[in-house]
């Protein structure tokens, strides 16, 4: 079933709002430790900003959550006065599409700690290709490539294996009856 529900819209849309919150104040922390400096390891962090498209996927289980999402939170952190402006708004985009092209391939039937993993290394091809061209457009492409791997260490290990954890403990609770993410637990 590919149909929206109202309960669909209401998650997809808490987790947006909140992830937005959480993106406007990582922002802040983010750019006060590591802005003015070429510094891959930086990027160590950033998977922090691709949580909520893995995670309303995961949760909700439906085509366009999780661009939702990660689109949502980023348009929240931009109206809450995000370091990058509306940027931030494209980079969501990029990564919550990310994300969705990797969902869509196995056409929404795997939810599986695997296809987290490769759903956050698609939100890091979206966030890398976003950051690279807008922001390290002259950085030579060596030093491109090391942001790349820093960006795919973090996504993997805080956006995929993190949302996937989130997800099943979100679903132990009884929170997520109203999904089939709520009634059967994923398997590895």
């Amino acid at each position: 079933m590919t149909s929206w529900r109202t309960v669909d819209i209401v998650v997809a849309s808490v987790l947006g709002v909140a992830f937005g919150v959480v993106f406007w104040q990582w922002g802040v922390i983010w750019a006060a430790l590591f802005s003015g400096a070429v510094n891959p390891a930086a990027y160590l962090v950033s998977g922090v900003w691709l949580v909520p498209g893995v995670l309303a996927a995961l949760v909700i289980r439906k085509p366009g959550a999780a661009l939702f999402a990660e689109t949502l939170a980023a348009a929240v952190s931009a109206l809450l006065g995000s370091t990058w402006g509306l940027d931030t708004v494209a980079s969501g985009l990029m990564q919550g599409a990310g994300a969705e092209l990797v969902f869509a391939a196995t056409l929404y039937r795997s939810f599986w700690l695997p296809t987290a993993l490769l759903a956050s290394a698609g939100a890091v091809a979206g966030e890398w290709v976003h950051d690279m061209t807008i922001y390290y457009a002259g950085t030579a492409f060596d030093v491109q490539l090391a942001y790349g791997a820093f960006m795919l260490i973090s996504g993997v290990l805080i956006a995929g294996l993190g949302s996937w954890l989130l997800a099943r403990a979100m679903a132990r609770t009884g929170v997520l009856a109203p999904f089939p993410s709520g009634q059967s637990q994923p398997r590895v």
